[in-house]
């Protein structure tokens, strides 16, 4: 492979934009640390108290204790539901914690409750983030580990939780095929386990419980309400009961502490993964050559409003800064090539924010052109006959449009592109750079093409289309209404107009506004991205199952 030069001078690093990108990354880092902070809190210091009175501890506190001294825990969709639900207080990280982490020395998907939040409740965006970390354990026969503390169902909004195909019915059915898939499940329940919920820890491989838990399909409350029984909590559904008389717990705990311990042992005794072949062929790690903390003043902080060299960017987060490029002198809006990452063989595909010139024309970077789509086409169906993943670096604006292009077949070379990633049968992961924008999101393997892991940078932006383009045709249309009417704006008044309708628009352009929604896995830093990108394929790596190709009707 060759390795990575920088073009980056001593002078460029001290002035010019540079500069500037490096302190606005620090105060978009600096940003992100108080947001994870004040998520982290949960339900605030009153609620973390009254679950420390019960002698429990809280959610992240258990995920703590549970994961192997001194390894990371790679939490996941954090910012689910950040400012959702205001009307009843919120959910921060949507009343659920989700991450990966070691556990007796072998990777495990970890569902913690976090009882500081509503008691635990589901509320509409809880469902959607369980089920997608279900989802993720199951395209990756990654093992699974519940810590169960939930009041079940949030009453209020049972209208928005229930019923519906991606609802809450769905963890029980990924809960059922995760099983089925041979995929291994451990349940402790450290506080409450109520109605539907009950299913889930039942249906685990071992069901751990604590003295002063609760399992039952209906509280004490709704047991008198629905058959007039007069019952205690303990004599319902407590530890001791499902321990000795139903048998339905496996193991019956002390305290957290010993339930925590209880996992980390059973934990310990399954046999080792299978891994894919992909994997088999891993070799030593070796750091990149070229210094990391330059990604601070390469890549803008506001995304997609500057050229860069994004080889600049692959060369600081593969082994050794080695990268063997594919077609280099073609289609050169979009990078493609091979290189490893902590030793493993990946293929990445990577926009270019260059602008650069064609055939006598000038190409605008991040713009995917006809040449660049037939060029990543082929190059994603290159690797999926190697074998190997395929990271994608995002920073599009979109495919380019104007009579030139539709001659030359921009539709049909781009759908050839959609096609293949859409139909790639090798691990994907996906990381948003800058801009993500319409089409072009698609193409680059966005949310709805299935990677297995999609991560963005704070520097993200995320939409059908730029914040300027957007407000534009939407001033445009209510201008028209306004005419319609019989009104006709004045100048001011539509500055007015169009500065509101941008400032929505960006705010829902905020990276933050789309993981709030889990259409990103995680926010991360630029200096996380290389170690994350790392764990996430050994987690990959743990199916060994790959599907046969298929393409369908596919455009030449």
């Amino acid at each position: 492979m060759d390795e990575l030069k920088s073009s980056l001078t001593l002078t460029e690093r001290r002035e010019g934009p540079f500069h500037a990108h490096r302190k606005a990354w620090k105060a978009l880092a600096a940003q992100l640390a108080a947001d994870r902070a004040r998520l982290a809190a949960g339900g605030g210091e009153g609620a973390v108290a009254r679950q420390h009175a019960k002698g429990r501890l809280t959610a992240r506190e258990r995920v703590a204790a549970l994961v192997d001294p001194g390894t990371p825990f790679d939490e996941l969709m954090t910012f689910a539901g950040d400012g959702l639900y205001p009307e009843v207080g919120g959910a921060p990280s949507g009343g659920v914690v989700t991450g990966i982490g070691r556990v007796a020395g072998r990777n495990w998907l970890i569902i913690a409750n976090d009882a500081t939040v509503k008691a635990g409740a589901f509320f509409p965006i809880t469902a959607k983030k369980v089920i997608r970390a279900q989802t993720i354990a199951l395209e990756n026969h990654l093992p699974v580990i519940y810590l169960v503390d939930s009041a079940g169902v949030y009453l209020p909004m049972q209208d928005e939780i229930f019923p519906d195909q991606d609802d809450f019915g769905r963890v029980f059915y990924l809960n059922a095929r995760l099983s089925a898939a041979g995929v291994p499940q451990l349940a402790a329940i450290m506080g409450n386990c109520v109605a539907g919920g009950a299913y889930l820890p039942v249906m685990c491989d071992t069901l751990v419980m604590t003295e002063g838990s609760g399992l039952y399909l209906a509280g004490p409350a709704l047991v008198k309400a629905a058959i007039g029984q007069n019952v205690s909590s303990e004599e319902l559904g407590g530890g001791r009961l499902h321990a000795e008389v139903s048998g339905t717990a496996d193991y019956l705990e002390r305290s957290d502490a010993d339930a925590l311990q209880r996992l980390r042992t059973l934990a310990g005794s399954y046999a080792p993964a299978a891994q894919a072949p992909w994997a088999l062929g891993r070799t030593e790690s070796r750091e990149p050559k070229l210094p990391a903390d330059d990604l601070y003043g390469l890549v803008p902080a506001d995304g997609g409003t500057a050229p860069y060299d994004v080889r600049e960017v692959i060369g600081r987060l593969v082994d050794a800064s080695q990268f063997s490029e594919y077609r280099a002198r073609y289609g050169r809006t979009i990078v493609c090539g091979t290189a490893r990452l902590g030793g493993f063989s990946v293929g990445i595909v990577a926009n270019q924010r260059l602008v650069v010139r064609n055939k006598g024309r000038l190409e605008v970077g991040g713009v995917i052109y006809a040449e660049a789509a037939d060029k990543a086409a082929r190059f994603v169906l290159n690797c999926n006959q190697a074998g190997i993943p395929i990271l994608f670096l995002h920073d599009v604006t979109g495919f380019m449009v104007g009579r030139e292009s539709e001659a030359e077949g921009i539709i049909r070379r781009g759908a050839k592109l959609v096609n293949a990633v859409s139909n790639s049968v090798v691990p994907r992961l996906s990381v948003i750079l800058g801009g993500s924008y319409g089409a072009g999101h698609y193409a680059m393997c966005g949310k709805a093409y299935g990677p297995r892991f999609l991560y963005a940078w704070p520097s993200a932006r995320y939409s059908v289309m730029g914040g300027q383009q957007a407000a534009k045709t939407i001033l445009d249309i209510q201008v028209a209404q306004l005419k319609r009417r019989g009104v006709t704006p004045d100048d001011a008044a539509l500055a007015e107009l169009y500065e509101r309708i941008k400032a929505d628009y960006d705010r829902a352009l905020d990276i933050r506004y789309a993981a709030a929604r889990l259409w990103v896995d995680e926010v991360i830093l630029p200096l996380e991205t290389r170690e994350r990108l790392i764990r996430a394929l050994e987690v990959c790596a743990l199916n060994p199952q790959q599907e046969a190709l298929k393409l369908g009707v596919f455009q030449v």
